[in-house]
């Protein structure tokens, strides 16, 4: 039993040495000074600063090879089966697994939480999800469930083929949402995943337009895991670092969620997902074959009910195709930033075959910014 005390000892001490690192002290680029866009940010810049939004997360670092984990997304606290939410899904490039989306493109609406973790794990994610929907009071007479799963790949430091979430780690993310702030980084399924060269994480942000009396709010989370230089606010950070980049670096996949309190039909929500992009692009030199990038975006502004009698239902006065404009600069802007904050809030992590991702250097990214006058 000698051997076994001793391997246990060692895993004890990779498991604090990347405790030991995640806490250090890890800032976003605005509270360093690097500011992105012109609109407001919410209280939090959040996705949780869209009312009734929860996120949660379920972190798993095992041993010196699992670096995964699962995040959910939740439109509200309810029964999201019998009170749907609208919304839409916009493919940047397909090469990718997204579970949901013949269903939420075809209606125009969202049933479940969403549900985010790696490549490999989507097949249980779904029949996590299934499971969790069926057990919900008030569902006993539901025979058919859409789940809504997305991933990245995080096979480079996490052993993916190992097949380490279980359904049980996808019902402690559901179970754990909350409203307020939202870790980033290192957790849930940002736990093993890399971005323009450096180490990628959940990131999240948000932004508020008003038009008249109203104001609303767009906030949006990424899982990062693509990508190849680094630019930021117009600035070639990633080339004045000089980054060695591998083989590896040149996949990989984001997934983009947003939500919003402005009342948008699906096709809006789908424009709005489509411009996602726009931000998407504005923090890299250029994407790939194997990048599966992906925005699923939907409204809290109404519900669809499930199951009623009536023959119609009524929906609040939506917004005007003529009045998005800002709400396209809003996730323009929130996307952007949402990228930014995964990689500063994220920490260098080793993992499977001793591979490492270094954490963006916010230090030398401050030297870059002020070069540039930024």
């Amino acid at each position: 039993m000698k051997w076994f005390r001793i391997v246990l000892i060692i895993n004890l001490l990779v498991f604090a040495g990347f405790l030991s690192v995640a806490a250090q002290k890890r800032q976003r680029p605005r509270e360093l000074g690097i500011i992105t866009g012109t609109l407001p940010t919410g209280p939090l810049n959040a996705i949780t600063d869209v009312a009734g939004v929860r996120v949660g997360h379920t972190t798993l670092v095992k041993g010196d090879s699992v670096r995964t984990g699962v995040t959910a997304i939740l439109p509200h606290g309810d029964n999201l089966f019998m009170e749907k939410v609208p919304a839409a899904m916009y493919v940047f490039n397909g090469f990718g697994k997204l579970a949901g989306y013949t269903q939420v493109k075809e209606l125009g609406n969202m049933e479940t939480p969403i549900i985010l973790t790696n490549t490999l794990s989507v097949g249980t994610a779904v029949t996590a999800v299934v499971e969790y929907t069926l057990q919900q009071p008030g569902n006993e007479e539901v025979r058919s469930v859409n789940a809504v799963v997305g991933e990245t790949n995080d096979g480079y430091l996490n052993d993916i083929r190992g097949l380490h979430v279980s359904r049980k780690d996808v019902w402690q993310a559901i179970a754990g949402a909350t409203v307020g702030p939202v870790k980033e980084g290192c957790v849930g399924a940002g736990t093993g995943t890399r971005a323009l060269g450096y180490k990628g994480g959940i990131g999240t942000a948000s932004r508020q337009v008003a038009f008249g009396n109203s104001l609303y709010t767009v906030g949006v989370l990424v899982q990062t895991n693509f990508g190849s230089e680094l630019v930021m606010i117009g600035v070639p950070v990633g080339k004045e670092l000089r980054q060695q980049r591998t083989e590896e670096d040149r996949g990989g996949s984001c997934m983009i969620i947003i939500a919003t309190d402005a009342p948008l039909s699906a096709g809006n929500l789908k424009r709005l997902a489509h411009r996602a992009f726009i931000g998407m692009g504005r923090t890299t030199t250029r994407t790939s074959n194997g990048s599966g990038d992906y925005a699923i975006a939907f409204s809290t502004a109404y519900r669809i009910p499930h199951g009623r009698t009536e023959h119609t239902h009524t929906l609040p006065p939506l917004l005007k195709n003529d009045r998005m404009t800002p709400l396209f600069q809003a996730v323009e802007e929130a996307t952007e930033e949402a990228i930014y904050n995964s990689l500063f809030m994220a920490v260098t992590t080793t993992g499977r075959n001793g591979h490492r991702a270094e954490a963006v250097p916010a230090d030398r990214v401050l030297e870059v910014m002020n070069k540039y006058g930024r």
